[in-house]
């Protein structure tokens, strides 16, 4: 993956494109500087939020608990944060 990410005193942190109710789950690729992220669950209680940490997770092979979204919780757009890990592989 070639998206653009800012070191943070924890790790990195980078912008997320999420798409809820969508018939497929994970990531789908990049729009603009942003991750674009697919989730299954709807943007209702934090769901959708939950699903996106549990994606990214897996992915980045940390976690779930190193996954912190700093903006955006209530919004498609997100800034997230990755602790323990310095660059995307």
């Amino acid at each position: 993956m070639d998206i653009p990410f800012r070191k943070t005193k924890k790790g990195i942190s980078f912008r997320v494109k999420v798409e809820p109710r969508s018939s497929r789950k994970g990531i789908s690729g990049t729009i603009g500087d942003a991750l674009k992220v697919k989730v299954h669950a709807p943007p209702v209680g934090g769901a959708a939020n939950d699903e996106l940490a549990e994606i990214l997770a897996e992915e980045f092979q940390v976690k779930k608990t190193a996954i912190k979204i700093i903006r955006g919780h209530s919004s498609k757009d997100k800034i997230v944060e990755i602790e323990g890990i310095d660059a995307i592989p």
